[in-house]
């Protein structure tokens, strides 16, 4: 009986010191900068890192001379075929996540432990705008077209495709009219949580981000 509590103990102190260190990670991680450095920016194309209070997107012009996002999102909503939409807002979440939880008081352990533990798939989530209004959760940054061009290619590798070369529309309208879900790449988990892709984005096109973060805070606190 003793070897039994003896073996629970560990086990409980594992998952104890677990969590602290993660706790650290994620206090500690998101202060280092990475691309801080100052350059010249040249304001070819204008993105907005915007932010729900909890989940980061990262919002691009629908059409540009750079990618025709339109092309690549099919999907079949009205409201996204109508030509009033100028913005559209890209995250990568957990799918279970995205599509039964509308709201947190929808939340299920089930969902949330799939999640955190690498157990779920993921998908692609689009909002579309009309128009944008800058605030405190939602920062402007004016990218070069190189930049830019670098952004596209880390959210299109982001996509599960078909056997042509098509996004995979998920027949799905958990939030609205506005919104559409997409299959994707790699699996979500406490290490690589929605904004750890957001921030992971920003790395890639050269723009100040944080070394690690699976928050927003921890992006956001770069542009601020």
């Amino acid at each position: 009986m003793r070897r039994i509590l003896r073996i629970v103990l560990k086990f409980l102190l594992g998952v104890l010191a677990f969590f602290v260190l993660y706790i650290i990670c994620a206090l500690v991680l998101p202060l280092i900068s990475v691309n801080s450095h100052d350059k010249d920016v040249k304001e070819d194309v204008a993105i907005y890192i915007k932010s729900n209070g909890v989940h980061t997107d990262i919002v691009v012009p629908i059409k540009t001379e750079y990618k025709d996002w339109s092309q690549k999102l099919k999907f079949n909503h009205i409201s996204s075929k109508d030509s009033t939409m100028q913005f559209v807002g890209l995250g990568w979440g957990d799918k279970g996540f995205y599509l039964n939880t509308p709201e947190w008081s929808d939340l299920k352990f089930s969902t949330a432990f799939n999640a955190a533990f690498y157990l779920g798939t993921s998908a692609m989530h689009a909002t579309f705008y009309k128009q944008i209004k800058e605030n405190e959760d939602c920062i402007k940054i004016n990218i070069s077209k190189e930049e830019y061009q670098k952004l596209i290619a880390y959210i299109e590798d982001s996509f599960q495709v078909d056997a042509e070369g098509n996004t995979i529309l998920i027949n799905a309208t958990t939030y609205g009219q506005n919104d559409s879900f997409y299959e994707a790449h790699r699996k979500y988990s406490l290490f690589y949580t929605c904004n750890t892709w957001a921030n992971n984005a920003l790395k890639s096109a050269d723009q100040k981000a944080a070394f690690w973060s699976p928050t927003d805070t921890g992006i956001f606190r770069h542009y601020k």
